[in-house]
C-alpha cells in the first residue's frame, strides 16, 4: 500500500460487532476503520461513496444480506474486496459467498489474529478462508481417497510443509513460527503452490494435499 493505511468498511448489523472490529483493526498501525453500516443497503451506498479496499460485511443483515451486497458491490465497484464475516458455519454460505466474489470467509468466533490476517490479505488481493472452515470442510477427505490432478510442476520440499500446514488448518502466521520463517515468506510459498497446483485459495491447497496422500507421507 505504499505506506498508507488499508481503509476497511464494517456491514453488520450489531453495534457491538463493529465496535470490536473497529478496536481490532484500528489498533495496528497498517489498518483503518472509515465507515461503519447497519444493513446491506446503506452498506453499498457507503461502498460506493467511499470505496474502501476492503468491505468486511456479515452475510445475515437487514434489508440486503451479505451475499447480495457482495455481488452488487462487484458490480459497480469491483476495486473493493469483500470479506464475509459470519456466526454461522455452513458449507453452503462459503460456497455462495466465494461464488458471489468475495475473497474472503470467517467466522465471527476466529482469532483477532486471523481477522487482521484477513483483511491484510484480501487488501493484496488473495483469498482468506477461516482455518476452522478449511479444517472442517477438508476432513471429509481424511478417510476417503479423491482424484485430484496432480502438479505439473514438483513441489519444492518447503512448499510441502507448507500446504501441510495450511491443510491442518494453519494461519500464516502459525505457519512461519512453525517453519521459522516470515509471514512474507508463507505468503510468497502460497502464491507458488496456488500457481503450481492451479487453485484459487487456501481450501484448494488443502483439498489438493489430502487428496494427494502428501498428509500420508512422513
Amino acid at each position: 500500500m505504499n505506506g498508507m493505511k488499508t481503509r476497511v468498511l464494517l456491514a453488520d448489523d450489531q453495534v457491538s460487532i463493529r465496535t470490536g472490529f473497529r478496536r481490532i483493526l484500528e489498533a495496528q498501525h497498517d489498518l483503518q476503520v472509515v465507515g461503519e453500516a447497519e444493513n446491506g443497503v446503506t452498506a453499498l451506498a457507503a461502498t460506493r461513496s467511499l470505496v474502501p479496499d476492503v468491505l468486511l460485511a456479515d452475510i445475515r443483515m437487514p434489508e440486503m444480506n451479505g451475499l447480495e451486497l457482495t455481488r452488487e458491490v462487484m458490480q459497480s465497484t469491483p476495486s473493493v474486496h469483500v470479506v464475509i464475516v459470519t456466526t454461522f458455519d455452513l458449507d453452503e454460505y462459503v460456497h455462495a459467498a466465494l461464488g458471489a466474489g468475495a475473497c474472503g470467509f470467517l467466522l465471527k468466533r476466529s482469532r483477532s489474529a486471523v481477522l487482521i490476517e484477513a483483511v491484510r490479505a484480501a487488501a493484496a488481493g488473495d483469498s482468506m478462508i477461516s482455518p476452522e472452515i478449511t479444517t472442517r470442510l477438508l476432513s471429509r477427505f481424511r478417510n476417503r481417497p479423491l482424484v485430484v490432478h496432480q502438479s505439473s510442476e514438483l513441489l519444492t520440499k518447503r512448499e510441502q510443509e507448507v500446504a501441510r500446514l495450511v491443510a491442518e488448518g494453519m494461519t500464516n502466521a502459525d505457519i512461519g513460527a512453525e517453519l521459522f520463517i516470515s509471514a512474507g515468506t508463507v505468503k510468497t510459498h502460497l502464491a507458488h503452490l496456488q500457481k503450481k497446483l492451479k487453485v484459487q485459495n487456501r481450501v484448494g491447497i488443502a483439498a489438493w494435499v489430502w487428496g494427494s496422500g502428501l498428509m500420508e507421507e512422513p
